[in-house]
């Protein structure tokens, strides 16, 4: 395991050095993005909703579409059901999430999630949680998920206006190649800022063409 380590940071260190760029590759499509705020205060009008602006912002940094934006209480049936409607019917390709992802009595959004996904992507969790702890040590402390549910990624980010900056920002560069997996793009597989690296990052997914 130690010898695994130096390439696991060197590719940590790449994302967090690499440009903000995005886009599907073929034909460079933009992929289509909802943001699901999820607070009761935002729901009843006590509070605005500022992490929801601020997930819109540094999302827009990528080649992509906004179609979908709305707030819901810290209600589980609310959130899955919004979650479902999103990615079944809507066929959204990223669902981005702020809020509920910690230890308070309310916050079920892990729960809500997990109730959709069909695969989970531990990973770009634990990256989060790991980047995000070096500057807040509370970070560690959130139960966020990421999935897919057929070709639509959902990403718990957590409800404070800073910290969904900088938990977002940790996974950008990523994303849209994640996108691309999902979507059934033949990817380029070079990490984001680096070369080719080795083989066996996505499992059995080695570029080749899929049945």
């Amino acid at each position: 395991m130690n010898g695994d380590s130096p390439t696991v940071f060197s590719f940590i260190g790449r994302i967090n050095n690499s440009p903000h760029e995005g886009g599907l590759e073929q034909g460079k499509a933009m992929f289509t993005v909802g943001i699901l705020t999820i607070s009761d205060a935002v729901s009843r009008g006590q509070r605005d909703d500022t992490s929801g602006d601020n997930v819109e912002n540094v999302i827009g940094r990528l080649d992509s579409l906004l179609t979908k934006r709305e707030v819901v209480p810290d209600e589980r049936e609310q959130i899955s059901s919004r979650l479902r409607e999103w990615s079944d019917r809507d066929g959204l390709d990223l669902v981005l999430t702020t809020g509920g992802t910690g230890l308070a009595p309310r916050d079920v959004t892990p729960e809500a999630t997990r109730d959709v996904i069909e695969r989970e992507v531990p990973g770009l969790a634990e990256i989060m949680r790991l980047k995000t702890a070096e500057q807040n040590a509370h970070a560690v402390l959130s139960r966020a998920v990421v999935g897919a549910r057929g070709k639509t990624l959902i990403v718990n980010l957590p409800g404070s206006p800073k910290g969904v900056i900088e938990t977002l920002e940790t996974v950008l560069p990523v994303l849209p190649h994640a996108i691309q997996i999902l979507s059934g793009i033949q990817a380029d597989h070079t990490p984001p800022g680096g070369a080719q690296e080795g083989h066996g990052h996505h499992g059995d997914h080695h570029g080749h063409s899929h049945p």
